[in-house]
C-alpha cells in the first residue's frame, strides 16, 4: 500500500463546525441530564411520600454522606443546578437533616454532617441508585466500557473548563 492510498484511508479530522455542533449537544446534555436526575429523585421522594424534602436537597444529603464538610466543600463536590447551597443547607439544618458546628480551627467556617433523619434520605437516594447500577446495562444498555469512555471524556473537559477560567484561555 502506498502512501497516497494510505493518506485516503484515514478519517478527515472533524471541521470546527462539527466540533462546534458536537460541542454544543454535549453541553445541552449535561444540562438535560442533571435535570433528568432531579426528576428522577424527585419521583422516587413523591412515589414514598415524602414531601418534606426536594431532590436538590436529597442529592446534598447523599454527597454529604458520613462526611463532615464545610459548604464549600459541599459545592465543590455536587452539581446543584440552579440552587443555592447555602440556603439548602440553612434549610436543611432547620428540618433537622443535618447538624452543624463551627470549626474549632476557624470560627468563621461551618462543618456540616448528617443527622439520623439525614442518612434516612441519603439512604433512599443510595438505594435509588443501585437499583439503577443493577438494571442500567440490561435496560440501559451502557456497560462498563461505555461509562469508562464518557467518564473519561467528562473528566477531560471539567480539566478544559477548570483550565479555562485557571488560564484565561
Amino acid at each position: 500500500m502506498n502512501a497516497t492510498s494510505m493518506v485516503g484511508a484515514m478519517p478527515a479530522s472533524p471541521s470546527a463546525s462539527e466540533v462546534r455542533d458536537l460541542y454544543l449537544e454535549s453541553l445541552q446534555l449535561v444540562e438535560r441530564l442533571h435535570r433528568r436526575l432531579l426528576d428522577v429523585v424527585k419521583d422516587e421522594f413523591d412515589r414514598a411520600g415524602r414531601s418534606d424534602i426536594n431532590a436538590v436537597q436529597a442529592l446534598l444529603l447523599f454527597n454529604i454522606g458520613e462526611s463532615v464538610l464545610t459548604a464549600g466543600e459541599l459545592r465543590s463536590r455536587g452539581y446543584y443546578l440552579g440552587s443555592n447551597v447555602s440556603y439548602n443547607l440553612k434549610k436543611l439544618v432547620d428540618l433537622g437533616f443535618i447538624d452543624h458546628k463551627k470549626s474549632k480551627s476557624d470560627r468563621r467556617s461551618v462543618r456540616v454532617s448528617l443527622t439520623e433523619k439525614g442518612r434516612e434520605v441519603a439512604e433512599i437516594v443510595g438505594e435509588l441508585y443501585n437499583r439503577h447500577i443493577l438494571s442500567i446495562e440490561a435496560v440501559g444498555g451502557i456497560g462498563a466500557d461505555e461509562f469508562q469512555i464518557m467518564n473519561k471524556a467528562m473528566q477531560r473537559l471539567d480539566r478544559f473548563w477548570n483550565d479555562t477560567i485557571l488560564y484565561r484561555l
